[in-house]
This record gives C-alpha cells, structure tokens and sequence, in this order.
C-alpha cells in the first residue's frame, strides 16, 4: 500500500492509501478527489488527471515520455511541476507522495 496526500487547490487535505501499481489518477478515482476526473480512463487521452507534483518528489518520478508532455500542453496551468496523474505509477518508492490538484480543474 502506497500513502498519497491530495492537496486541493483550496487548500483542503486529503490523504489515502491504496494498492501499488495504481496509478495517481486511479487513486484519485477511487477515493472522490475532486479535479481528478480520468476522462480517457488512463489512456494519456484528455489530462483531465493534471496535477502538480511537490518538488521534493519530482526527481523520484519516471521521466515524462513525449505522449505526456504532447497531452500536457493542453492542461491549463501547466508548469514544471505538472505531470499526468495517469502516468504515474504508485509504489513502495513514492509511499507518502504529494500532489495539488490544479484550481482549473475544479
């Protein structure tokens, strides 16, 4: 099981825990966290996942693969923490991670 803190854009805190090999957007799903919608169904489709990742995380991530980067460019928001919640896989390496859910999302 892998711990994941949301960060809502209003500041509200929402932490779960959920199976390994979950993806952020599927923990997000899963537990009701509103701006994570997961429109394509994890497909890289649509970045209705966009979130931004807390820096003390980012160098722990798998590089961004250029299918994440080309969805990307249409989230609004998007800055250098931005990654698609989607492509993240979760496991024991990212126990205790910490993402913000963008306010356009909301």
């Amino acid at each position: 099981m892998t711990k994941v803190t949301f960060i809502e854009h209003n500041g509200t805190v929402r932490n779960v825990e959920v199976d390994d090999g979950l993806s952020l957007m599927e923990a997000a799903v899963n537990n009701l966290v509103p701006g994570i919608d997961g429109d394509c169904g994890g497909a890289c489709a649509c970045a209705t996942c966009h979130v931004h990742i807390d820096a003390a995380w980012l160098d722990k991530l798998p590089p961004m693969e250029a299918m994440e980067n080309s969805m990307i460019e249409f989230a609004e928001g998007r800055n250098e923490s931005s990654r698609l919640g989607c492509q993240i896989k979760l496991s024991p390496a990212l126990d205790g991670i910490v993402v913000r859910t963008p306010l356009g999302q909301h």
